[in-house]
């Protein structure tokens, strides 16, 4: 006697228990919401579930994931297929996603079959959560909890983003990130940052590190050491009358931090 496929162990599923775990994902979804989406103060839960294209392409992934891992055929892909239609939100019905997402706007996003998403993560418009290639097994990212994701940002292959990581907006990253830092670039540039700060999501994109500015400003320095060391090995006095090397970000950090820390 031959043993019985996925579809026959899994499924059909009690509509009542595939019912009480989306209800209950859900009510943690828009409970996201509410906490990281200022315009969504004040705003019932059913307003949002008509309103919010994240919140909605979050409903139908939920289902569709649960038809997908019961084998159920055809209607997971379908069910993505009309929640991208209406949302612009593209969610692979094999992906796994954690709880309390936030998908700021979402058009634009797209998230591949094998990525995983840990707990309370927020995405911004246009990310992708893509693969490189053509290969067969784990090809998509792996976001880890607390982590947030500008808007166009860009995020490939089978890498790992740390713990409370921030991925700055129209980044490109195609390596692993450290836990708690910050990446910005094309492509991306991981920068630590100091201390570990308070997790929750951050959407201050003023204040990131600038790299290219840091790199250019140890360079200058190096440059009035070597004239110094040259100017006490020859005599010759260091001509006081130049310019020093004054390095200015392309991007000068202004004014307070538009999250309201």
């Amino acid at each position: 006697m031959g043993t019985a496929g996925p579809a026959a162990t899994l499924w059909p599923m009690p509509a009542s228990n595939l019912l009480t775990r989306v209800v209950r994902e859900i009510r943690r979804d828009i409970k996201a919401a509410r906490e990281r989406d200022p315009a969504a103060r004040g705003v019932g839960a059913v307003e949002m579930l008509a309103t919010w294209p994240g919140i909605q392409a979050l409903l139908a992934h939920r289902v569709a994931h649960v038809l997908h891992e019961a084998g159920v055929p055809v209607l997971p892909r379908a069910i993505a297929y009309g929640a991208r239609t209406v949302t612009g939100i593209e969610i692979h019905p094999a992906a796994q996603i954690g709880e309390r997402l936030f998908i700021d706007h979402g058009t634009g996003v797209v998230i591949g079959e094998t990525a995983e998403i840990g707990d309370d993560v927020t995405l911004y418009q246009g990310v992708t959560l893509g693969g490189t290639g053509f290969q067969i097994g784990k090809r998509h990212p792996t976001i880890e909890g607390y982590v947030t994701i500008g808007s166009g940002a860009k995020l490939l292959g089978p890498i790992t983003i740390g713990h409370g990581a921030k991925i700055g907006a129209n980044s490109v990253v195609v390596a692993d990130v450290p836990a708690n830092a910050t990446v910005v670039g094309v492509p991306g540039h991981p920068v630590r940052v100091d201390g570990r700060r308070v997790e929750g999501p951050d959407a201050d994109w003023i204040h990131l590190p600038d790299p290219v500015a840091d790199a250019m400003r140890a360079l200058s320095a190096r440059v009035a050491e070597l004239e110094r060391q040259l100017s006490e090995l020859t005599g010759r006095p260091v001509d006081d009358k130049r310019e020093a090397a004054t390095v200015h970000p392309l991007r000068p950090v202004q004014g307070r931090n538009p999250a309201g820390g």
